[in-house]
């Protein structure tokens, strides 16, 4: 895997690199020309080289996926995508325009201004929707405003694709989001409902209309969840000249139930459009925030929603198939058994129709000592180990939606993988059975703990003395079956 610091003049993969538009902590935004491309571009490369936020890694996995297959004049128009193999980027149309971060300094905005930001927004919204994506990080510095006047959407590293697999829910089970935007569902670790992009929305608007966001800039998870039971205070208490209809729109967008918001942006955009229309409720007459008993009934919901599953909380995914976790080592003097495993992970997803296969491999992190995150050479392990899942996995010829790749770090990669299974309802494990000896029987090893412990079927692969494999099924309960010695 041979990286390049880029540097102006540069050339890489025929894109020549001109100025750094942007530096942050989770990428780099570079102009870029390309012989005959006629419409300014630029290349971001995520900034994870000598970082150690595997966040960083997934999120810029999932914009890779997910920017390729979308369409249309509120999203940035793609022209390639590399991988991590070596120099990992995304290269985009540049959006001539400004983003509504700027705007927040005009704050508060006439009615008429926050409604006609919102209508463009929510246009935007709609479309994307459409196409089974929601953004899931919806802030001023995210979108766009076109010349053209059209709302645009960029960056999303934190956004769910409907019909294909969510690798930071798989893989990261916090909060994904932007503190002051964030939804109730999210805090809830949901990213299965279009209704949470609604709610970021009328964060935003609820900001240009009253110059205050409506929680402040939470840094902690407690104050995070507040948003749960405790609604804003009315705009018009602090902005009298905001009209009802506005404030009926604001407050129905930041509703802490879901069920009670606006259920498409479609039906959103039309009140904004049509304000004399818009049917007011006691929200729009209220002027103070909900009183203590109402507060009360909202956080023993909330504590009810918070023992569910994610999937139980909000809409579920557009599509569900059977999970295969396959865990690979990829340990050196390995190869025999990966390879046993491969034949093996292609013979069940051979006979388990629509199966998804999950390539996981667990970075083992010391206990006490240090972790550091690149190796010798400089690279970055993370990443390093995630290309060799996925060179691993490419004799398979699966697609992307057959195959999702996840570098597990623990200091304990059994406990990781049966965490990973659970959290994920993964249908069966493919292991591999290192050979026995003194040691490992009497310290345990990774797959007799996961045959123990795990919630599905474990299917263990061994290579017999002739270097033939042998595979050994497991009940499905786990923890009625004998170990497996490793």
């Amino acid at each position: 895997m041979s990286r390049q610091q880029l540097r102006t003049g540069d050339v890489l993969d025929g894109f020549t690199i001109g100025e750094k538009l942007h530096a942050g902590g989770m990428a780099s935004l570079w102009r870029v020309t390309k012989p005959g491309i006629d419409f300014p571009i630029v290349m971001k490369v995520p900034t994870i080289l000598d970082g150690e936020d595997a966040t960083i890694i997934v999120g810029f996995e999932m914009e890779m996926m997910i920017l390729p297959r979308l369409s249309g004049i509120h999203v940035p128009r793609i022209v390639a995508v590399k991988d991590f193999a070596q120099q990992p980027y995304i290269v985009m149309e540049y959006i001539q325009g400004h983003s509504l971060l700027k705007t927040l300094d005009d704050a508060p905005l006439p009615p008429d201004e926050v409604a006609r930001i919102g209508a463009k927004v929510a246009v935007a919204l709609v479309d994307l929707h459409r196409q089974n994506v929601l953004h899931l990080d919806i802030k001023p510095s995210n979108i766009m405003m076109r010349e053209s006047g059209e709302a645009a959407f960029i960056d999303f590293g934190l956004s769910r694709h409907l019909a294909l697999p969510d690798l930071l829910e798989e893989e990261f089970h916090v909060p994904m989001g932007t503190g002051p935007y964030i939804s109730p569902e999210q805090v809830l670790h949901n990213r299965t409902d279009p209704r949470s992009d609604i709610f970021s929305l009328g964060v935003l608007l609820y900001h240009f209309a009253t110059k205050v966001r409506p929680w402040g800039l939470p840094r902690f998870n407690r104050a995070l969840r507040a948003r749960l039971w405790r609604d804003p205070v009315p705009p018009r208490k602090l902005v009298p000249e905001i009209p009802p209809w506005l404030q009926e729109i604001l407050l129905r967008c930041l509703e802490p139930n879901p069920e009670k918001r606006y259920p498409t942006a479609a039906q959103l955009l039309f009140d904004l459009q049509h304000p004399e229309e818009v049917r007011l409720t006691e929200r729009a007459h209220r002027m103070e925030q909900s009183g203590f008993l109402t507060t009360l009934k909202r956080r023993f919901r909330s504590a009810a929603m918070d023992n569910q599953q994610p999937q139980e909380v909000g809409a579920k995914p557009a599509t569900s198939a059977p999970i295969v976790l396959a865990a690979v080592d990829l340990s050196e003097g390995m190869e025999d058994l990966a390879e046993a495993l491969r034949i093996e992970a292609g013979r069940v997803l051979h006979f388990v129709p629509g199966a998804r296969l999950a390539c996981v491999n667990v970075l083992k992190l010391n206990r006490i000592a240090l972790n550091y995150p690149l190796d010798a050479e400089g690279h970055n392990i993370h990443v390093s180990r995630l290309v060799e899942l996925k060179q691993w996995a490419r004799p398979l010829g699966l697609s992307a939606g057959e195959v999702t790749f996840h570098v597990l770090e623990s200091p304990d990669p059994a406990t990781a993988l049966i965490d990973f299974a659970k959290s994920n309802n993964a249908d069966q494990i493919l292991i591999c059975a290192r050979g026995s000896s003194n040691l490992r029987r009497y310290l345990g090893s990774v797959s007799s703990q996961v045959v123990a412990q795990a919630p599905c079927t474990v299917t263990v692969v061994r290579l017999r003395s002739s270097n033939d494999m042998a595979v050994e099924d497991v009940a499905e309960q786990a923890d009625e079956a004998p170990a497996a010695q490793a």
